[in-house]
């Protein structure tokens, strides 16, 4: 007889951490970039819609309105299906929402129309940014603030662009040439199919791999709500004071300061540029240093130059427009990713949330600034949204639910 051979125990299986994948994570940013860059274009020619139609401060808070609710209350019904169901190449019918909108705004004729192509670039929003920030955190290797923040900084960087180009391409040759940006958008299709491939077989490997336990919340239910509820708050200080500068910020420069309407979106797209640096540096700091303390400071750290902005002349205003973008802009992908580790394993729900919100909140203060603007004046309505970064005060409360960073 021969004896059997002793079974070895089997040693555990070492899994390397996941690297960064770069590729996907710069091409969803430049994907973000041609997304944003197109949705920007509306309120960089409202100067141009409003000679045109001969619209009010208010229709102009109503277009905005429009756009953006259209995206935040459609963001975290397509977050949380997309949660349980996830669905790589809905990105590429997001962009497709987005070209039919921009091609109906290019040749809208009444101010109905308008609505509806602001409608249709706001349901391509709600489908992108849900999904597209899951595809970047699974190509973050575990750096999720600094991923938030690339792919973050790609919007900044073509929101920024938008009026810029608005400028130098539909101010000479007037509302028709917003279709030559469908260009823009065909490209931005191609790179997300491309993205929805590698996104597929990710998620083929993922379910081959033995799932994990899923770690619960740090904190208690209870706690959880109250922490939502500051990050909201916060959400609405920041973008209803983002809001009183990417949609009348022109109108400001060229009230105060009578500048023209290229100059003004110059200096738009100067303020918004801030933006895209203030986002990177933040994500950064953030995985290093804590998210909880980036979302105190980008906040409450704005206040004195907010409140000096209104009485400032135009270089000053230039010079603190460009400090507010950057330490404000600091503040969102902080604050996405800290409510991911709220709640973890909801990453579509948390990014469709913040989103819609974001856009939500945005679009309600472009409608209510408008019409505080046409009841009193456009100089007043930086007077009064001066004091909204006062909110940050509530960061305080906000639980530490981070381990400590080497």
């Amino acid at each position: 007889m021969t004896n059997p051979t002793p079974t070895m125990p089997l040693a555990p299986r070492i899994v390397a951490p996941e690297r960064v994948a770069v590729p996907i994570l710069a091409a969803i940013s430049v994907s973000h970039m041609l997304n944003d860059l197109i949705q920007s274009l509306l309120p960089a020619i409202y100067p141009i819609l409003k000679s045109s139609f001969h619209l009010d401060f208010g229709q102009i808070g109503l277009l905005t309105l429009t756009f953006q609710l259209t995206a935040s209350l459609l963001q975290p019904l397509v977050g949380s299906f997309t949660d349980r169901r996830p669905q790589p190449f809905s990105l590429v019918a997001g962009m497709g929402f987005t070209l039919i909108g921009l091609l109906t705004l290019s040749q809208a004729g009444s101010y109905p129309v308008l609505l509806l192509a602001a409608a249709l670039v706001g349901m391509g929003s709600s489908v992108f940014h849900p999904e597209s920030s899951r595809v970047a955190r699974l190509a973050s290797g575990g750096r999720h603030g600094l991923a938030q923040s690339v792919f973050q900084v790609g919007g900044n960087a073509g929101t920024a662009l938008g009026p810029l180009l608005a400028a130098f391409i539909v101010v000479p040759f007037g509302q028709p040439s917003i279709a030559w940006f469908s260009v823009v958008a065909l490209l931005a299709m191609g790179i997300l199919f491309a993205i929805g491939r590698w996104y597929q077989a990710k998620l083929a490997d993922l379910r081959a791999r033995p799932r994990a336990a899923e770690t619960g919340s740090l904190v208690s239910r209870r706690r959880v709500a109250v922490s939502l509820a500051i990050l909201i708050l916060l959400v609405f200080s920041k973008d209803f004071y983002v809001a009183s500068l990417t949609n009348y910020f022109t109108f400001y420069l060229i009230a105060k300061f009578q500048v023209s309407v290229q100059d003004a979106q110059v200096y738009l797209f100067v303020f918004l540029g801030s933006l895209a640096i203030g986002t990177i540096l933040g994500g950064a700091v953030g995985d290093r240093f804590g998210r909880r303390y980036v979302i105190w400071g980008s906040i409450l750290g704005v206040l004195p130059f907010t409140l000096a902005m209104p009485y400032a002349n135009l270089f000053w205003t230039a010079a603190l427009s460009v400090a507010i973008g950057l330490v404000l802009s600091s503040a969102f992908s902080s604050i996405l990713v800290y409510a991911t580790e709220l709640m973890p394993g909801r990453v579509g729900t948390i990014a469709g949330l913040f989103f819609g919100l974001s856009f939500g909140m945005a679009g309600l203060g472009a409608a209510l600034l408008g019409q505080l603007a046409d009841m009193t004046s456009i100089e007043t309505v930086y007077r009064v949204c001066s004091f909204l970064p006062a909110i940050g005060l509530l960061a305080y409360f906000l639980p530490k639910i981070e381990k400590k960073r080497g």
